[in-house]
């Protein structure tokens, strides 16, 4: 009797962990969590990276990983004596810009950014590329396709997207943008008159939050002339997995990891030139949350 009561239990529980299962749709539009744990924060999708791997021997990984130990351990003692120093950035002028991504016709400012788009995970056909322009701003271009694939799985396509790269210190350690003594985020570009995503990906530690973006829209004016965009901080809104969320918080400034750029909408070729993005302190700027939030009625709500 107990085995009997116990067996379709097991099929149950067999049934809700088998990802082909988890994939299909039913009557609703969105992807249910059926997942106590999230193992990869990539949710499955492959890496796609600059990076690509050598085939190498052991006797040449560890030749290899010799090499890199001593250049790792070069950085550690850099970063030690900077901080003996105890010169710490106290003082932020206001209204002046602190780029951290400039676009000056080096090629190896491409290398700090990847590009990814439906296409690579074969969700879609849209293609984009980010290069230098004859004056060495970087153009994001491409085509959106929102041909949706013909699997039975996906119900929607289309977009491009480019993201700066995990700045990282002695030995890969990850290290977050100090951005709290900021206000603004600046952008000089010259776009097309498409409306672009900015997404900013922060530190998160929990698997429920690893899908979690900051964002706000980019509105660009088309023609020849450059356009100065200064967006608050403040302004930007939380997102997962592309859904804006009910419970909003202001953005966590010490935790910010990368930026991102999405062209995403109307299919079509696009073209938005970037000359610098940074970060701007304005002391009239008292700001703090754009968005209202209100206590809902039921405790566990969230």
């Amino acid at each position: 009797m107990v085995y009997t009561m116990v067996t379709p239990l097991v099929a149950r529980l067999v049934n809700m962990c088998n990802l082909k299962n988890q994939l299909l749709r039913h009557l609703h539009i969105s992807q249910k969590a059926l997942v106590f744990h999230e193992v990869d924060p990539k949710s499955g999708y492959p890496h796609i990276s600059d990076y690509k791997e050598e085939k190498l021997n052991p006797l040449q990984r560890i030749y290899k990983g010799y090499f890199q130990f001593i250049e790792e351990c070069k950085k550690l003692g850099e970063e030690i004596k900077d901080s003996l120093h105890v010169d710490p950035t106290l003082l932020v002028y206001p209204e002046e810009v602190d780029v951290q991504w400039k676009f000056n016709g080096d090629p190896k400012i491409l290398d700090k950014w990847i590009v990814t788009c439906d296409s690579d995970y074969n969700h879609g056909f849209s293609k984009a590329t980010l290069e230098l322009s004859s004056t060495g701003a970087g153009v994001f271009s491409g085509r959106l396709d929102t041909r949706v694939p013909k699997d039975g799985i996906l119900n929607l396509a289309g977009f491009c997207n480019i993201r700066s790269v995990v700045p990282r210190g002695p030995f890969k350690i990850v290290k977050p943008f100090q951005w709290f003594r900021y206000t603004h985020l600046i952008l000089r570009v010259r776009g097309d008159g498409r409306s672009y995503m900015i997404y900013l990906h922060l530190k998160n530690e929990y698997d429920i939050m690893w899908a979690d973006l900051h964002g706000f829209p980019l509105y660009t004016r088309g023609g020849p002339y450059w356009q100065y965009v200064k967006i608050p901080f403040s302004k930007f809104f939380l997102t997962n997995r592309g859904r804006i969320q009910d419970s909003q918080a202001p953005i966590r400034l010490w935790e910010v990891l990368s930026i991102g750029i999405t062209a995403t909408g109307i299919p079509g070729p696009f073209n938005l030139e970037i000359d610098y993005i940074g970060v701007q302190q304005d002391p009239k700027h008292r700001e703090e949350f754009a968005y209202e939030m209100y206590k809902p009625p039921h405790p566990y709500y969230i």
